[in-house]
């Protein structure tokens, strides 16, 4: 079973954080990454970078309305997101509880809808 596991950290907490550490952190992270790909539940994610750099879109009144940043008002923004293979939603949480990234924001894990995936991969096929 696959899910998509959304980190979120405060930035301005990221910001104040000096370099030494970001660095440790990073490559505690990363270090993590490699115990899951070698048990195969490792599939793939990436980091994001600052909400400075992002835009929100949303319809409204017939237009498509574009506001710079994400659009909740959180501490938390989304600073990556990891793709995991899991027997279930237990077992997805006991592998990322060990993640070093836990210790320095939170992590919100998501199964992915197989059935509408297949459906997006029917609907490419199709036309």
């Amino acid at each position: 079973m696959k899910f998509i596991c959304l980190g979120y950290r405060s930035e301005s907490k990221w910001d104040e954080l000096p370099e030494r550490d970001r660095t440790a952190l990073i490559e505690k992270c990363f270090a993590y990454d490699d115990e899951l790909r070698r048990g195969g539940h490792f599939i793939g994610g990436e980091a994001l970078q600052t909400v400075r750099n992002a835009a929100t879109l949303r319809h409204q009144k017939g237009k498509v309305i574009i506001t710079d940043g994400p659009y909740a008002e959180t501490k938390e923004q989304l600073g990556g997101f990891l793709i995991l293979e899991a027997r279930d939603l237990n077992h997805a949480i006991q592998l990322m509880s060990k993640h070093p990234g836990v210790h320095h924001g939170l992590f919100e894990l998501r199964p992915v809808d197989e059935q509408i995936n297949l459906l997006a991969t029917n609907f490419k096929s199709a036309a």
